[in-house]
């Protein structure tokens, strides 16, 4: 069957089904869409309880960050195909439910090495369920209705990511049933056995698949390569530096070089590949994604950094972690939600300019806040807000950055390519960013603080690559949408 046949298939199936089913649907996945966003950063409050109940080490707190994120990001590609071969609905069910499984397991896990393990194939069940979210909503609705449901996905996936923290600190605080840190992972299994049984009933029964050219082996050499490569970063940062470290950080490069030179040549051989090298011959895309690669690792790297030294360094509770987080993601919102429609349009690149140099001026100025002792006066506050402001204004052009030359056509693997690109980046910042703080000397908490200037840094460093990044634009590409306002 060809994809104009699928196309008009599954279109058909989406005109038999009545308006109160598709909003259900619609509902439904997004509902799943959020446990999956969230659970990237809700766990970065419940970190301190977690090493305390489980008597984690800083390399095991690291894993249970990264390793959700590396094993979502390895294998988001590979998810979607696998919608595409067998029917949207039926993998996103099945992925679904494998979510629900593994958080079960994540909440009753009794040492770090099984958490990280049930972690990691959360994120694997994750990227099974997410990409078929997108396509959902594809076949349920005509283009134009499209635009407006796209729209509450980037806004309320955007606040998922970011009131994480928020959530998992007021659910730790509740402490129900005497949970504790558990409850942040076993929240899932009612919301998503909700989802799973809603859907079973709504979403499209009768979709049609497509040839199954899905291309596993790739996807494990990424994996493989960025996972050598996370280990040897926080395994050396914790202990010292041994050859064999040293030779797995220069093997794991290799494995992602060869997997990258491996996808271009089966692309060239008309043979499917977990990545599409050609779409990095396009000047806004390449740049576009290696600032979202960028952004992400130090944007998640500063998040996972800011919970745990408010509550082991200066002593506070969870859930007030969690309130000093409320002025960031407001921020964030804001610069969504309001400067990036009514600013790009008139200003252009100057706004993500500005964003990112907000960012780094409100990031640097909290952590010097928190050395200093701060652990929610109005000066961290607002130092955290303005962060947030930041990170809203130069993330919310990054989307229409990369997809801005790509061909309707490719839009699919763009977007997928993107958002790979961002988890693999937010395992890496962890890696990275999470060292220098952890390999801080001493236990005290001033010993730990310091940790922060560098990482400062490192996010400072971060978002002038993404700012350089952006300056390559063309400089008609901000211009063609202050005509078309008049």
């Amino acid at each position: 069957m060809s994809k104009i046949e699928v196309g008009s298939a599954r279109r058909a199936v989406a005109d038999d089904m009545s308006e109160r089913r598709k909003t259900t649907a619609f509902l439904t996945v997004l509902t799943a869409l959020v446990l999956e966003v969230a659970d990237s950063t809700i766990v970065n409050t419940a970190l301190p309880a977690i090493r305390d109940g489980l008597l984690a080490s800083p390399a095991a707190m690291q894993w249970i960050v990264a390793g959700y994120l590396l094993s979502l990001g390895s294998l988001l590609l590979l998810g979607g195909r696998l919608g595409d071969a067998f029917g949207h609905s039926r993998v996103f069910l099945v992925g679904t439910a494998g979510f629900v499984a593994a958080s079960v397991f994540c909440g009753l896990a009794q040492s770090p090495g099984q958490l990280v393990a049930a972690r990691m194939v959360q994120g694997a069940a994750g990227a099974v369920m997410a990409p078929q979210t997108m396509a959902i909503v594809q076949i349920l609705y005509t283009p134009l209705e499209r635009v407006t449901k796209l729209a509450y996905f980037g806004v309320i996936v955007g606040l998922a990511a970011i009131m994480g923290p928020i959530i998992g600190g007021i659910l730790i605080e509740w402490d129900l049933f005497g949970l504790g840190w558990r409850l942040v992972f076993l929240v899932n299994l009612p919301i998503g056995l909700c989802a799973i049984l809603v859907g079973w009933f709504v979403l499209p029964q009768r979709e049609p698949g497509a040839d199954l050219r899905i291309d596993p082996a790739g996807a494990l050499i990424f994996a493989a390569g960025f996972g050598g490569l996370l280990f040897a970063l926080i395994t050396g940062a914790e202990t010292s530096w041994s050859a064999g470290l040293i030779l797995l950080l220069a093997l794991s490069i290799t494995v992602v070089v060869f997997g990258w030179f491996r996808a271009g040549a089966r692309r060239s051989e008309g043979r499917p590949a977990i990545i599409e090298p050609a779409l990095f011959g396009i000047g806004t895309f390449r740049w576009g994604v290696l600032s979202a690669f960028c952004f992400s690792s130090a944007s998640i790297g500063f998040l996972l950094i800011l919970s745990v030294s408010l509550q082991q360094g200066l002593g506070l509770s969870p859930l007030e972690t969690a309130l000093v987080h409320i002025p960031f993601s407001g921020g964030v919102m804001l610069g969504i939600g309001l400067l990036v429609p009514k600013l790009l349009p008139r200003i252009g690149k100057a706004l993500p300019l500005a964003g990112g140099a907000a960012m780094i001026a409100g990031t640097f100025l909290a952590t010097r806040a928190i050395m200093d002792g701060n652990g929610g006066g109005l000066i961290l506050l607002s130092c955290l807000a303005l962060a947030g402001v930041g990170m809203g204004a130069m993330s919310g052009p990054l989307g229409p950055i990369v997809v801005a030359e790509v061909d309707r056509v490719n839009a699919g693997t763009a977007s997928a390519t993107l958002r790979t690109a961002q988890q693999i980046g937010g395992a890496l910042g962890i890696a990275i960013i999470g060292a220098v703080y952890f390999s801080a000397p001493g236990e005290e908490a001033v010993a730990r603080l310091a940790g922060l200037g560098p990482a400062g840094f490192a996010i400072a460093a971060a978002l002038a690559l993404a700012l350089l990044s952006v300056t390559r634009l063309p400089s008609d590409l901000f211009g063609q949408n202050r005509n078309s306002g008049r």
